[in-house]
């Protein structure tokens, strides 16, 4: 099903391309403007897609594009290489080749992938991924190997500087699944004016590791909490915009709720800025927060906040001044969540089995196990982080600012309900009250008090100043999308589309970013990777953001057989064929493409939706 709404009564004047986890062809953070007949309206249409074939499995993730050779590079994780599509005619991409990092590095995984005049720059992933990867160089036009150079640990997103001196990678440095090795998270700035001889710099956190500007962090509000972690290594970049001038990087800190600073001259971290939080208790930044109520219940909640914690970043200019764009997807630390040491789950009957907290660290729990009366110990081996039960033997909510669902001291029963606060996931490490020392205040039962409960994610995209300042935020406007336009698949998953299924935990999840600018009109794309679409808005004026349309292509209808990498039909353990809903799901990298480096002249979004395993190709019918 194609649907697509338009809210329109803008002059546009055409459309150019910043993207998400990817390069442009000239690596310009805002491409010039090109010069096209005045637009009242724009409507973005699905023309055509690459079928990998390969469902669940992260086959199209990110795409860049060459507009010399007119084909598009996309991150294949499944098979841990890019796929290279021919889309001279983007009406019928095909797929005509592949580059593989394996004689790089063995067994290693593509992360992400930018492009610049002809050379394809790649994250490199190390099969161990807490050792040191690599970003490599290729040529588009023959997908021959140019050189490589090493970077830190995990690099994910990379983007080349708009003067194509530079190609930036953020390196995020997680820890091992059993959170036994921990690396520190960096960013590499890596000189390409040799493009044969690439020379990369580390850009560090180690100057923050000293207590007292640790202290400082905390303070600001950026989230440091690995429990055995120096700051360096709690920080963890995921995402790089690069200014117009090329003097500065910014790189989203995700699970830290920041952004950092980098000077690209100098090659040094520069600043960390907290984001801060969003009041879920105000009418605008309402939100639905149970998946077992059975109905949409997009309402306020006091003593609700919500951790930005952006993925994709971007940037632009308007009146001379730089903005920010961020997609506020939301994302908690779950280190050594499948051992069952950590959850003590091999001693599950043992009234005793806290589980070891040195095998992990599980920062998510939900409202109705943190504030049952009978305390932590009855979730003791099964799914309560043992770091909670070190530091308290059960938690209650303040009745002062939750009483308006029924809490009282040593009881909050009814705001546990699943048509109250019970269902929603948050983070069990904010929102308490503390000592002076920063431990937790207990009552005489050694019960801590929550005076706010913080969500993960903004439900949003956001617009900020480059001081981390809140320009605008669209606030409540995705839900109410969803629920207006698909109210029998509300707030559904990528893989099935139950009703309300992921309203407790991020609901639509916005997580990909694009930007285009033309003239004086710059439109922000944005993917919901959970239900899937495409938002639209024209951010021209930052602090009038403007809604454009939604397009969701989804049949929400699970009618067709899963095929293997074989094309054999996929089967369960009964025998039975795998079914599953043909359409573009969960969309994770968005890179628009300018008319004037269109393959057919007019402008078009690429699209790598990892779930379903298609690389969609969408045009823009300006009116």
């Amino acid at each position: 099903m194609n649907l697509k709404v338009s809210a329109l009564a803008l002059a546009i004047l055409g459309l150019g391309l910043s993207a998400c986890n990817s390069g442009n062809d000239d690596g310009a953070a805002q491409p010039p403007a090109v010069a096209e007949q005045t637009l009242q309206s724009i409507e973005l249409v699905r023309l055509s897609a690459y079928e990998s074939g390969i469902f669940g499995a992260s086959a199209a993730e990110i795409p860049a594009f060459d507009a010399a050779s007119k084909r598009l590079f996309v991150v294949n994780a499944e098979a841990g290489e890019l796929d290279v599509l021919d889309i001279s005619d983007p009406a019928h991409p095909k797929k005509i080749g592949a580059i593989s990092t394996h004689a790089l590095l063995p067994n290693s995984e593509v992360n992400s992938v930018a492009v610049r005049q002809g050379v394809v720059a790649v994250a490199v992933q190390a099969a161990n991924k807490t050792d040191l990867g690599k970003v490599a160089f290729y040529q588009a036009s023959d997908l021959s190997l140019i050189s490589s150079v090493d970077v830190g640990a995990l690099p994910d997103m990379l983007t080349f500087s708009p003067d194509g001196k530079l190609v930036v990678a953020a390196n995020e440095g997680e820890p091992s699944d059993d959170y036994q090795i921990d690396p520190e998270g960096s960013v590499a700035i890596i000189d390409i004016s040799n493009i044969q001889a690439p020379k990369a710099v580390l850009a560090g956190f180690s100057d923050w590791n000293a207590a007292e500007k640790k202290a400082a962090l905390i303070q600001s509000g950026v989230r440091i909490y690995g429990p055995n972690a120096t700051v360096a290594q709690d920080l963890e970049p995921e995402y790089v915009t690069i200014s117009a001038d090329s003097k500065t990087a910014w790189v989203t800190l995700q699970e830290n709720n920041a952004i950092a600073e980098v000077d690209l001259s100098a090659k040094k971290v520069s600043h960390i800025f907290a984001l801060g939080e969003k009041d879920h208790g105000l009418p605008e930044n309402a939100l639905d927060l149970s998946d077992a109520d059975g109905k949409i219940n997009i309402q306020a909640w006091p003593g609700m906040a919500g951790l930005y914690q952006p993925d994709a970043i971007a940037n632009y200019q308007f009146e001379g001044s730089t903005y920010l764009v961020t997609a506020n997807e939301g994302d908690a630390r779950a280190w050594g969540e499948d051992n069952p040491l950590y959850w003590g789950k091999t001693l599950k009957d043992d009234a005793n089995a806290a589980g070891d907290s040195s095998k992990g660290y599980v920062e998510e729990f939900r409202v109705k196990h943190l504030v049952h009366k009978d305390g932590f110990s009855r979730r003791q081996g099964d799914d309560l982080p043992p770091q909670l039960r070190e530091i308290a033997k059960g938690a209650q909510l303040n009745p002062s600012i939750f009483a308006y669902c029924g809490a009282v001291l040593g009881d909050a029963k009814a705001c546990r309900n699943d048509d109250q606060l019970g269902r929603l996931n948050i983070v069990w490490n904010m929102g308490y009250q503390k000592n002076a020392d920063g431990t937790p205040k207990l009552d005489d039962k050694g019960y801590m008090t929550y005076d706010k409960l913080y969500a993960m994610g903004g439900r949003s995209f956001a617009i900020w100043d480059t001081q981390g300042k809140l320009v605008w935020d669209s606030g409540r406007a995705f839900e109410d999308k969803v629920a207006e336009l698909f109210p029998a698949h509300f707030n559904s998953n990528h893989e099935a589309s139950l009703f309300d299924d992921r309203s407790d935990n991020k609901g639509p999840e916005p997580e990909g970013l694009a930007l285009g600018q033309i003239g004086q009109k710059t439109f922000a794309f944005i993917g919901l990777e959970r239900m899937g679409g495409i938002m639209v808005y024209d951010i021209s004026n930052p602090k009038k953001a403007q809604f454009i349309q939604y397009l969701n292509d989804r049949s929400f209808k699970q009618d067709s057989a899963q095929l293997d990498k074989n094309g054999q039909k996929v089967l369960d353990k009964d025998g039975k064929e795998v079914l599953i809903e043909k359409a573009d799901l969960g969309p994770e990298g968005l890179i628009f493409i300018a008319a004037s480096k269109s393959p057919n002249g007019k402008p078009l979004l690429a699209v790598g939706n990892e779930v379903s395993g298609t690389t969609a190709v969408y045009q823009i019918i300006v009116k």
